[in-house]
């Protein structure tokens, strides 16, 4: 590791390098073709970004591209890889979706070494000439599982084939899919695999519960969860339909919540998520474009409010939680039949699904007896009892009048009371201006 990044890795408080940190520096290092398979929340990202740096020369334009699945993915990336390469004044331009082409084509003119972005807009501006790669010496595609897959795998090939032919290749990936195993086969290159899921050891302690709610009452339950102390929770929808009626429910009774979809602009999706990292709302409620790769410090929930249909799609929905050490919680939603096909599902597996019951403003493992449920609610009402007693009491300090007043205040409301049986009288406003012109006449006459 180069002393500017040794410095620099101490700054930020690492203690050593994460097992897949280790594993691909000085493959990278060596030119390498590499394929990194690590957990979420290991430091991929920091893996291929200190070797790939070491390699690039300042001023010498574009050297390396970074590809990742969404737009909230990438200005991350492009935030730490920035971080990173200012120590060898090297600059970073984030290329996604959903943002101003022109902006992002006067970025490119200042010729920047490292480019991230997403594989459409990246090939776009490479056929439109505005991005050249005839000086790329190395293609990065992280989140391989996801962009090898259907059109994007098209559209990445597309990419490496537009670079030389020497290409160096980095993919890296928190799940193994038998794409993986192909690479050469699609890319043309022998590429190094380097698998550390059994020995990486940042994952902190994370329960999986399940929680049986019914669909028509998960809205609630959400609200219910809210009343635990420092609750946080990114929220998995499937549809954006179901999650934008969740949302709006939520807007209109005042719940600290946010969306995050893909049909919303770049702005609005950075304002959501830069509002939920810094807890001015609690919950995040998004599809799986928020499934992979997001940092989210020390992210106490993740609340599958749909459960999803595929391994990798739990892997990563989970994966935003426990990250680096850190306790978390995954609370699966649905009713019993959801329930027993999700543990279908992660029969394979090595985690541990257990029921959950919500009693008493906290989550639980026990189921709650009847003698429980009846303590809660008698709690319950004698808070609800205590507060409309204290809120009565401080209505009738406020509007009980003084005793040498009541007497007035009775004699004023007598007075200004109207008698119903007398007619208000109103002013002719014909016979006033009647009368005002005759009395100009008179004036007139004695002048």
């Amino acid at each position: 590791m180069l002393k500017q990044f040794e410095k620099h890795f101490t700054e930020l408080g690492y203690q050593a390098p994460t097992a897949i940190q280790t594993a691909v520096y000085d493959a990278m290092v060596g030119d390498k073709n590499v394929l990194g398979l690590a957990p979420t929340g290991s430091g991929k990202t920091v893996a291929f970004t200190l070797p790939a740096s070491a390699n690039l020369l300042p001023g010498d334009g574009t050297q390396l591209i970074v590809l990742e699945p969404s737009q909230e993915l990438a200005i991350q990336t492009s935030r730490v890889m920035r971080d990173w390469g200012k120590l060898l004044d090297l600059k970073v331009v984030a290329l996604t979706g959903g943002a101003n082409v022109k902006r992002q084509t006067e970025r490119l003119k200042k010729r920047p070494e490292i480019v991230v972005g997403t594989p459409g807009r990246v090939l776009n501006l490479v056929n439109d000439r505005k991005l050249k790669l005839h000086l790329v010496s190395m293609l990065i595609v992280d989140e391989a599982d996801d962009l090898l897959t259907g059109d994007t795998l098209d559209t990445v090939r597309e990419i490496a084939q537009a670079t030389p032919a020497d290409v160096q290749l980095g993919f890296f990936s928190a799940t193994d899919t038998p794409i993986l195993h192909e690479l050469d086969k699609w890319f043309g290159q022998t590429v190094e695999r380097v698998d550390v899921r059994d020995q990486d050891n940042t994952q902190g302690e994370v329960r999986h519960g399940l929680l049986q709610v019914g669909m028509n009452k998960r809205d609630q339950m959400l609200k219910r969860l809210l009343a635990m102390p420092n609750f946080r929770a990114l929220v998995f929808f499937k549809q954006s339909s179901t999650l934008r009626k969740t949302a709006t429910r939520f807007y209109h009774d005042h719940v600290s919540a946010a969306g995050l979809t893909s049909d919303l602009r770049q702005v609005q999706r950075e304002k959501a998520l830069q509002d939920f990292r810094q807890g001015r709302i609690r919950l995040l409620l998004t599809t799986d474009v928020a499934a992979r790769g997001l940092d989210i410090p020390k992210l106490p929930a993740v609340i599958n409010y749909d459960l999803p249909d595929k391994v990798n799609e739990y892997v990563h929905r989970v994966g935003r939680t426990g990250r680096m050490g850190e306790p978390g919680q995954v609370i699966s939603l649905g009713d019993d039949h959801d329930l027993r096909d999700l543990k279908r599902l992660l029969k394979d597996t090595d985690y541990d699904l257990v029921p959950l019951y919500f009693s008493g403003r906290e989550l639980t493992t026990e189921r709650p007896t009847a003698a429980t449920v009846k303590a809660n609610e008698t709690a319950k009402a004698q808070r609800v009892t205590a507060t409309a007693s204290t809120a009565g009491q401080t209505a009738a300090t406020a509007t009980k009048p003084k005793a040498g007043a009541k007497a007035n205040a009775k004699a004023t409301v007598k007075a200004e009371t109207p008698n119903p049986s007398k007619k208000k009288k109103h002013k002719n406003r014909h016979t006033k201006n009647k009368g005002m012109r005759k009395k100009w006449r008179d004036h007139d006459a004695q002048n």
